[in-house]
């Protein structure tokens, strides 16, 4: 049996496995943000360690009874419980065991258990200064995701992952089967912060909860605003229009998604600029509704014809990270 420790901002989440069989789950309710907030590390290195003895107890096993543990994420980072250096892109699938860090330290984590770290991906970018920005790039835990996709899904290459969460990043793998590279926005983060701490949540805040609405015509009118006018200016119009069109909450909160997703199509811009290849397989993970905006809004205005496949379902979203670390995993030769 062994652990996988998949860590984000505010939630970790760990998988007991058997082979490729999760047999135990649990879940830390903060990750790397308790850091952040604290100070130190200590939080989420005591957190995590609890929670694994607290399920290990409620199944009647024992730490003995675990190999190892792997771990991806932001728990790698300079805010995680150990900083692994990024692999600068292409990276090889078979480079993430080669260059991961394992470590047997109760300083590291307060428990008696070697932990596999994979390391992130960062772009490749020539020297320069300030000219140069637009090419920088950095992914931590989406490598693992990525593996995941290319071992359950095993699409045509070249293609590229498009992952629709808390930011929008575009992972390209190549015709060869390395990850290239990502290009990344903070659009989901963007979008709850302005229905949040703006007047715009008002705007689309329904008294009773609708069906979710889906329209290419407020899309086309989203997209064209943007263009015209901005993403700030087009955010803006989701207020302006509940006070002159005949709209509802549901219709305005699809236009202020769609104004997001407009902003969003110059990422596939800078990503050609990276020479990624967009003509391959296009995998969208993320919530159902926010997949079917984006495809829709690449075929309309990028017109785009590749074959695309969602994965939306969020224990399938979940096991994408379990599924890219257990196959890193089998490449390891364990420290005992």
């Amino acid at each position: 049996m062994f652990v996988v420790i998949d860590c984000g901002s505010t939630t970790t989440r760990l998988y007991f496995l058997r082979g490729d069989e999760v047999v135990i789950k649990g879940e830390v309710p903060f990750g790397v943000n308790s850091t952040v907030a604290t100070g130190s590390n200590s939080k989420l290195k005591q957190g995590i360690a609890d929670e694994i003895t607290k399920l290990l107890a409620a199944n009647k096993l024992s730490i003995s009874d675990v190999r190892f543990a792997i771990a991806s994420g932001m728990i790698t980072s300079n805010l995680g419980l150990l900083e692994v250096p990024h692999l600068v892109a292409p990276v090889q699938i078979d480079d993430l065991a080669k260059f991961a860090e394992q470590r047997r330290d109760p300083d590291i984590l307060p428990l008696d258990l070697p932990v596999i770290f994979i390391p992130g991906i960062k772009n490749s970018v020539d020297e320069g200064g300030w000219e140069n920005i637009r090419k920088i790039d950095l992914m931590r835990g989406e490598e693992a995701q990525a593996v995941g996709v290319l071992n359950r899904y095993k699409p045509s290459l070249p293609c590229n992952i498009i992952e629709l969460g808390s930011t929008t990043k575009l992972i390209h793998i190549d015709s060869n089967g390395c990850i290239a590279g990502s290009v990344t926005t903070l659009s989901g983060q963007v979008y709850g912060a302005v229905l949040k701490e703006t007047f715009i949540g008002a705007s689309v805040k329904a008294e009773t909860q609708g069906a979710e609405i889906f329209s290419e015509q407020i899309l086309k009118s989203a997209y064209e605003c943007v263009q015209q006018s901005g993403l700030l200016r087009t955010l803006l119009f989701t207020r302006f229009i509940q006070f002159s069109l005949p709209t509802t909450a549901e219709e305005r909160r699809f236009f202020c998604e769609a104004a997001i997703a407009a902003d969003d199509m110059k990422l596939f811009n800078d990503a050609e600029e990276k020479g990624f290849d967009l003509t391959g397989d296009i995998i969208f993970v993320g919530r159902k509704e926010r997949c079917k905006l984006y495809e829709t809004m690449l075929r309309t205005v990028k017109g785009m014809t590749n074959f695309v496949k969602t994965i939306s379902d969020p224990v399938e979203i979940d096991m994408l990270a379990v599924s890219g670390a257990s196959y890193v995993a089998k490449s390891i030769s364990i420290n005992r």
